[in-house]
């Protein structure tokens, strides 16, 4: 079965108290469970991890490519805009990467437009809310099946 590392970065364990105009209601462990439920309909197995750490997030990708996880579907927060470190993490382990971002970083600070990611990133998706971790596996899924049809693919 493929296994897929949802991956959490800082301060995404306080959704549904944090900011919830910007983020929502529901709490990480809520979007875990219908990832959890959408993993046995699509037929993956979701592993997941957070931290507020960049050290443990580095790791964590490192330890994905040592494990066998098919790709990543990451919600760096903050790191995604700041953090060259985690950059070179998932460039190290040639890993297939979704970047997610709950809120539509383009209509919030100017900082936030910037990502570190998005141009290694298989994929990007923002501003919908948590539906954008269904749509960011199913994008992985089927980067994942393109791959094996032609490994050349990008």
């Amino acid at each position: 079965m493929t296994r897929i590392l949802i991956l959490q970065g800082p301060n995404l364990n306080r959704l549904g108290t944090r900011e919830p105009a910007q983020y929502g209601r529901k709490t990480l462990g809520e979007i875990h469970e219908e990832i959890l439920r959408m993993g046995q309909e699509e037929g993956f197995s979701p592993v997941f991890f957070q931290s507020n750490h960049e050290g443990a997030l580095i790791d964590r990708i490192h330890q994905a490519a040592d494990e066998g996880i098919a790709g990543i579907v990451a919600n760096l927060g903050a790191y995604t805009h700041t953090s060259i470190a985690i950059r070179d993490a998932i460039l190290s382990v040639n890993l297939p990467v979704v970047e997610v971002h709950l809120s539509n970083v383009y209509r919030r600070e100017p900082f936030r437009t910037k990502s570190l990611i998005s141009d290694i990133a298989a994929g990007v998706i923002g501003g919908l809310g948590p539906v954008v971790y269904r749509l960011g596996i199913l994008g992985l899924l089927a980067f994942l099946e393109q791959k094996k049809q032609d490994p050349t693919a990008h």
